[in-house]
């Protein structure tokens, strides 16, 4: 039984789904698994386990910003044997082609976060998602008829910066959209050599100013969660029990 988790041991399966806020964990787990049983609430951040197409499935919210998924994942791959974790949150583009409710897989994670430099003695390290679950992410998008935009995203420690034109500098480069975990997810899963990958949906427009509501972040944003399902118990990314 971990510190922040408290589950069971077996509680948890071996693929599970991370959105940041808990009551998306709670709108996952009720609409889509099958016979959903909750393993924790501490601090209310809400877990559950059930089946999705039969096959074992939990849904964690880890809170926001990399401190916070930082402690869920850690001990979900040390204290749980979680093998696999897709991130489904949300982001703000910072290029021009990108559309509100745009689904983003994020191929690699640039950061502003000094984290990985005191974890590396100062050198750089490139927080990459995993091959099979995002090529399986992309080959189940296609299939539906959907196109998400696959690049750079840049993880920040900050919400609210000093400079708002920093953003500016990351689109120059490339980067498609602003979001604050998936580095910490990515270098983490390298650490215990787990499979992640992070699906975003588009909630603001860095270039335009448009944003969605905090009600459609919590539950509208269901081609994400469906791909992010469709993807875990995929036969390309089969269910793995710890």
């Amino acid at each position: 039984m971990s510190t922040h988790i408290a589950a069971k041991p077996g509680e948890i399966a071996g693929t599970i789904l991370l959105p940041g806020d808990p009551l998306r964990a709670q709108f996952i787990a009720e609409t889509y698994l099958e016979n959903p049983r909750q393993y924790t609430a501490v601090r209310n951040i809400f877990g559950y386990t059930g089946t999705y197409r039969g096959k074992p499935l939990s849904v964690q919210g880890t809170g926001m910003g990399i401190p916070s998924i930082s402690i869920y994942i850690h001990e979900l791959f040390r204290d749980y044997g979680v093998q696999r974790a897709v991130r489904i949150g949300t982001a703000g583009a910072v290029q021009e082609s990108l559309k509100l409710r745009d689904i983003v897989l994020a191929m690699s994670a640039s950061t502003d976060s000094a984290v990985n430099l005191r974890r590396f003695g100062g050198r750089s390290y490139a927080p990459a998602a995993s091959w099979g679950l995002l090529k399986t992410a992309w080959d189940m998008a296609v299939s539906k008829g959907w196109t998400p935009a696959v690049g750079n995203v840049v993880c920040s420690d900050l919400f609210y910066g000093d400079d708002g034109e920093e953003w500016k500098l990351w689109a120059r480069y490339g980067a498609l959209a602003l979001e604050m975990e998936s580095a910490e997810l990515y270098t983490v899963a390298a650490k215990f050599k787990r499979e992640a990958l992070a699906i975003l949906t588009i909630s603001d427009h860095l270039v335009t100013g448009e944003q969605t509501t905090s009600e459609e972040r919590q539950s509208a944003f269901t081609r994400m969660m469906e791909l992010a399902l469709e993807t875990a118990v995929s036969p390309a990314c089969p269910s793995v029990s710890p």
